[in-house]
């Protein structure tokens, strides 16, 4: 149910169950666990992809998990599938890209916007589908979509449920870009190898402040500047990155 792969220093992790538009049951939700976790711990991963297979990114919750009294229980989902997702994807301090190849509902769009950056298909969409069967945004989505796109904003979206086009949520801030479709697997793919071949380290130091940012004031949040640039200062990567600046030639960085 989740495809794996490192290549070029970059870790693809491919959602694959195609046939339920790769709705989340248990096994997938703690597989996909289980991968964030292998990414954190390897060394010679330095950039992440979340994507998925066939044509669409994923639909969130598999409903028909959800109606079978033996596994129907809301509250442990959210606790052991969902939030722990959110977590690790926050906690890695690598550049993580979610890279949407189709439609992202319910908490698949929830999860895709949790990530670091997000690209999508021209002819990709958004929907956020909860209040269709009387639920509320999960998965961080009452936390990141308000903060890429405003409250008012945010709340038209959760409450009516409105899809929207890959396009409108670049043109909005939702995310970061979108590719053309026969473009997308190579320009995603190119996007995550330049972050894995640049100062990662650096690049951590910067997601952990960021996730700072959204909940300190000014003076919390510079004097974390001053702390974490002490820190990237000292790193090989500042060294490499200031020679070849004296020298004009072009950096080689190893995430150190």
């Amino acid at each position: 149910m989740i495809l794996f792969e490192i290549k070029n220093q970059v870790a693809i992790i491919t959602l694959n169950r195609p046939e339920k538009y790769h709705a989340f049951i248990r096994e997938m939700a703690l597989d996909l666990q289980d991968k964030l976790d292998l990414c954190k711990s390897d060394n010679n991963i330095r950039a992440i992809i979340l994507t998925a297979s066939g044509k669409a990114f994923c639909a969130g919750q598999d409903l028909g998990e959800v109606t079978d009294k033996n596994k129907s229980n809301l509250t442990k989902m959210v606790q052991e599938h969902y939030n722990p997702i959110i977590r690790k994807i926050r906690a890695i301090e690598k550049p993580i890209i979610a890279a949407v190849n189709g439609v992202a509902a319910g908490a698949g769009a929830s999860i895709a916007l949790s990530c670091d950056i997000v690209v999508a298909k021209e002819s990709a969409v958004f929907v956020q589908a909860f209040s269709k069967i009387g639920l509320i945004p999960d998965s961080g989505g009452t936390f990141f979509l308000p903060r890429l796109v405003g409250i008012q904003r945010a709340a038209a979206l959760m409450m009516t449920a409105d899809p929207i086009s890959a396009i409108e949520a670049q043109n909005m801030g939702m995310i970061y870009r979108t590719f053309k479709d026969d473009e997308f697997i190579e320009s995603s793919f190119d996007l995550a190898e330049r972050l894995a071949q640049m100062p990662t380290k650096a690049l951590g130091l910067t997601k952990r402040l960021l996730n700072k940012s959204l909940n300190n004031d000014l003076e919390t949040q510079i004097n974390e500047e001053e702390k974490h640039q002490t820190i990237a200062g000292k790193t090989n990567d500042f060294k490499e990155g200031l020679a070849s600046f004296l020298e004009k030639r072009k950096p080689k960085f190893n995430g150190n």
